[in-house]
């Protein structure tokens, strides 16, 4: 392991195996869309996002399509200025030079002259800087704890373009619909069609990164139509769906 992670090249569906570090670490796709999956969740790291796992957290990380994944580890002392738990970021375009740098040839490329360690300090300084003044994502997907909320997380996993109500849903597993939102609401922080919504956009993320396009990737989602898919999913990215596909960032040495 490089000292602060350095570059890992996937191909499409490649899987880590799980493992846990006693370090947190930054995660970013310079190409590809990746998803790290902890305990509490699951965080979807599209172009310019980054994903923080804290340390001790028990992971493995998903590449969709071909993926240029960086990996930066944190001292303790940068560690506490960020969350406690798995976070994901927008990365400015500072962060993004810096988390290049620290895991290109300089760092581990023994042809190269690496950076001093007071050098790389500095880096890691002001990456750390840049993240605490980033708006935080709405792509870290909680997972449920709740038995009936969990029966429920796997049926929508499983079918992502299903419109079933939240009624309807409570009726297959033998719940009030009162109590299933109280339960989002209390254990999830939000509600079931947000829930639902956050879900379907990270499906979406992983079809686009396939190469699917905007109408096929709506339908896929359930959404009823592709402008409702596109607002949907401005909404949470930060731009369409086809500015997406044509922006995402490409892989960088």
């Amino acid at each position: 392991m490089w000292p602060s992670g350095g570059r890992h090249l996937w191909l499409s569906g490649g899987t880590s195996a799980l493992q846990s570090h006693a370090r947190g670490h930054l995660v970013y796709a310079a190409s590809g869309v990746l998803a790290v999956r902890t305990g509490s969740g699951t965080s979807i790291v599209p172009a310019n996002r980054v994903a923080w796992t804290p340390a001790g957290f028990t992971h493995h990380h998903r590449a969709h399509g071909d993926t240029d994944m960086r990996i930066v580890f944190l001292a303790p002392s940068l560690a506490r200025l960020i969350p406690d738990r798995p976070a994901v970021f927008l990365a400015s375009g500072l962060a993004r030079e810096v988390l290049l740098a620290l895991t290109g040839p300089r760092n581990y490329d023994d042809a190269a002259p690496g950076y001093s360690r007071s050098a790389r300090s500095r880096l890691l300084r002001v990456l750390v800087d840049e993240l605490r003044e980033a708006p935080e994502q709405p792509l870290h997907l909680p997972e449920p704890r709740d038995d009936r909320l969990r029966a429920i997380a796997r049926m929508l996993y499983e079918n992502p373009a299903g419109n079933a109500t939240l009624a309807e849903l409570g009726t297959a597993i033998g719940a009030s619909t009162r109590t299933l939102s109280r339960l989002f609401r209390d254990e999830l922080g939000m509600t079931f069609y947000e829930w639902r919504t956050q879900l379907r956009v990270h499906h979406a993320l992983v079809l686009l990164a396939d190469g699917h396009d905007t109408i096929r990737t709506a339908y896929a989602c359930g959404w009823a139509n592709p402008s409702s898919f596109i607002a949907a999913f401005t909404h949470i990215i930060g731009t369409t769906p086809g500015r997406y596909r044509s922006d995402r960032g490409t892989a960088r040495p």
